[in-house]
């Protein structure tokens, strides 16, 4: 079973800084594909930033410029940088993994973390 296991959620003002990780708690390979996704309540499921196998990176408008995507396939683990925090970034933020070569149910395997919330206010 793979879990992933998120953290580096909390309180920070307008203008801060916070890091979240998100580790796959499972011995595998590293995925295809790995994501940040955000919701605030009321409001439909976003995503934040992607990085592929490659490194290459894909980024919100709304982030670009403040967030930035990483991972370290060493140590099975995805990082999110978040600076110049808005209000607007208040959010649950949920870590998305997908494996192309890993087939349940007909599909490739995608696994979502429980998600870690972020708030942005005075």
């Amino acid at each position: 079973q793979v879990q992933l296991v998120e953290s580096g959620g909390g309180l920070v003002q307008p203008g801060g800084s916070l890091r979240l990780s998100c580790r796959i708690a499972a011995n595998i390979f590293s995925p295809n594909t790995m994501a940040w996704y955000r919701q605030a309540p009321g409001k439909e499921r976003e995503l934040v930033a992607k990085i592929n196998s490659e490194g290459t990176t894909t980024y919100a408008d709304p982030v670009k410029g403040r967030f930035t995507i990483s991972r370290d396939n060493a140590k099975n683990t995805m990082y999110l940088q978040m600076s110049s925090l808005k209000p607007e970034d208040t959010a649950v933020y949920t870590c998305h993994t997908h494996w192309e070569r890993i087939i349940v149910g007909g599909r490739a395997l995608e696994v979502w973390g429980q998600g870690t919330l972020v708030t942005v206010s005075s």
